[in-house]
């Protein structure tokens, strides 16, 4: 028992170590890369074929000029000490309320008074009670979550994968803390998808393998680099998949991979595991979107625990749904999720509504289309302006 505690206390160090690897707390499944494309506008085009290339690029959202909760409620120096000194005490006393809670669900499942989903079930609640209480005991984080109650999986939870950005290490603790705010006290159990790295840390070791979350064995990147994973262990990661889902399981990840150190300028490339979940398993997407929590534990390990500002959001999306292409998801995630976790608040209503009823795509692909069509009856017009003048060149150089 005394090693154990000991064990305990030393892994803080540990834990705050983490900030120096690459991996997020959610990671996603086989599938393609979708890389994002940041166009800048331009006044002028030189020509019609640059003009009309031009607009062949994904929907990009417009600028937005009023001001963040970033800007509007920064940190002085003591405010930032305050906040810092609560932070790390919450995370020491998560240090030593995990252990100690879950051991009698350890004990149970070595006598076999419950099942391993029972045990899983079980230590995923005693992770949730301890994240939220000792959040209330250590409140370093103004805390603003937004729910669409009306919305019917909120009100009677259907089967779902469950998608969210990555901005912070302090994710997988707000998103345990705040669950039943976000899904409803009717909500289903989760197991989430997490970089195997994580498991050096004894505690999120701990946690994480009693809650049956499933990893995955990715590099240890700088965060914002390009991700490189085991192909291998994606096998083993979609039969755990599988598994939780016939057990009754919701299952969520992260599609950007790690955690994101410019979430004001959007979200990393996107990785569509998430589609192909949804796809094999036949279960709506539904959407969350986190704010501000980089501003407590920024994951560029220059910054780390510097506290700007102590406000954090999370949005849950209604409306969840199947997509019909990886790229429309990665679109919508880009469209709706970045947009929250750059600014705090949703794009306007008009807009949201269109992205997650499919209305929006389904507009960008006839634009594409038209754009095509477009670019063919160009593309002729401009070889035959340009034949004549090829043909006068020809006939003066047989003239010399």
């Amino acid at each position: 028992m005394r090693c154990m505690l000991l064990s305990t206390l030393l892994s803080l160090g540990q834990l705050l170590a983490l900030t120096t690897s690459g991996g997020g707390f959610m990671l996603p499944c086989v599938s393609n890369r979708i890389m994002r494309t940041r166009t800048a506008r331009v006044a002028d085009f030189s020509s019609v074929r640059t003009k009309l290339r031009s607009t062949a690029a994904p929907i990009q959202l417009p600028p937005v000029d009023h001001p963040t909760a970033d800007s509007s409620r920064s940190l002085g120096k003591l405010q930032s000490f305050v906040v810092k000194s609560l932070m790390i005490s919450y995370i020491l006393s998560m240090c030593v309320a995990l252990p100690v809670s879950l051991f009698p669900v350890y004990l149970l499942h070595k006598a076999r008074f419950i099942t391993k989903s029972q045990k899983e079930k079980i230590s995923l609640q005693v992770g949730q009670f301890c994240s939220r209480w000792m959040m209330r005991l250590f409140p370093f984080a103004r805390k603003r979550v937004i729910v669409d109650k009306d919305d019917e999986n909120y009100k009677n939870p259907q089967p779902s994968i469950w998608v969210c950005n990555h901005i912070s290490l302090l994710d997988i603790f707000f998103v345990l803390a705040l669950d039943q705010k976000m899904r409803g006290k009717k909500r289903r159990p989760i197991k989430i998808l997490y970089w195997k790295g994580l498991e050096s840390n004894p505690i999120t070791r701990l946690l994480f393998k009693m809650c049956g979350f499933i990893p995955v064995d990715m590099a240890a990147n700088e965060h914002g680099a390009a991700n490189e994973y085991d192909p291998k262990s994606f096998k083993q990661m979609l039969k755990s998949s599988k598994e939780a889902i016939k057990e009754g399981f919701d299952i969520g990840l992260l599609p950007e991979g790690q955690p994101n150190p410019t979430p004001e300028k959007g979200l990393q490339p996107i990785f569509t595991g998430a589609f192909t979940l949804a796809k094999m398993s036949r279960r709506p997407i539904q959407m969350i979107a986190l704010y501000g929590l980089h501003n407590m534990w920024h994951p560029d390990t220059s910054i780390g625990m510097h506290c700007t500002a102590r406000d954090m959001a999370v949005r849950v999306y209604p409306n969840g749904r199947l997509y019909d292409a990886a790229e429309e998801f990665a679109a919508t995630f880009e469209a709706i999720v970045g947009y929250f976790g750059a600014h705090g608040e949703d794009i306007p209503d008009n807009e949201l509504n269109m992205w997650l009823d499919g209305t929006m795509w389904k507009t960008e692909l006839s634009r594409r289309a038209a754009t095509r069509m477009e670019l063919e009856d160009v593309d002729p017009a401009i070889e035959g302006a340009a034949a004549p003048k090829r043909n006068e060149e020809t006939e003066e150089l047989s003239e010399i």
